[in-house]
């Protein structure tokens, strides 16, 4: 009888349990059934790698645009010694609003160990 009475509980337990995770059943996706922007990342970041055959080191810009997702991505080119000589490059990557990669290109390529030399004002 007692066993009877414990696979109740821990069933009416379970139930309760799945009606509650029911209610936030992906947390990674919204409610429009979009991906969140950590797996937006993680996808650009993994079919970025797929069509160059180079892993990404970072993501240095990410947002959100009318058309799904666009991010800059750093990528190591050529590995060289010592490392901060090895060749980087950012590549600006664009998404689609489901997180599908639609276009990459390179914007720079530079030193690991340079700086940016960016200009102020004029020209």
């Amino acid at each position: 009888m007692s066993n009877t009475k414990n696979t109740q509980e821990s069933q009416s337990s379970q139930k309760s349990q799945d009606s509650q995770n029911s209610g936030t059943s992906n947390d990674n996706q919204t409610a429009d059934n979009r991906p969140s922007p950590m797996e937006v990342l993680r996808q650009a970041r993994g079919q970025l790698a797929e069509l160059t055959g180079m892993d990404p080191e970072s993501v240095s810009s990410f947002e959100q645009t009318e058309e799904g997702w666009s991010l800059e991505v750093e990528v190591l080119e050529l590995e060289r010694v010592p490392d901060t000589m090895s060749l980087m490059a950012s590549y600006q990557v664009e998404l689609d609003s489901q997180g599908q990669l639609t276009g990459y290109r390179r914007v720079r390529r530079y030193e690991r160990g340079r700086a940016d030399a960016r200009r102020s004002g004029g020209r």
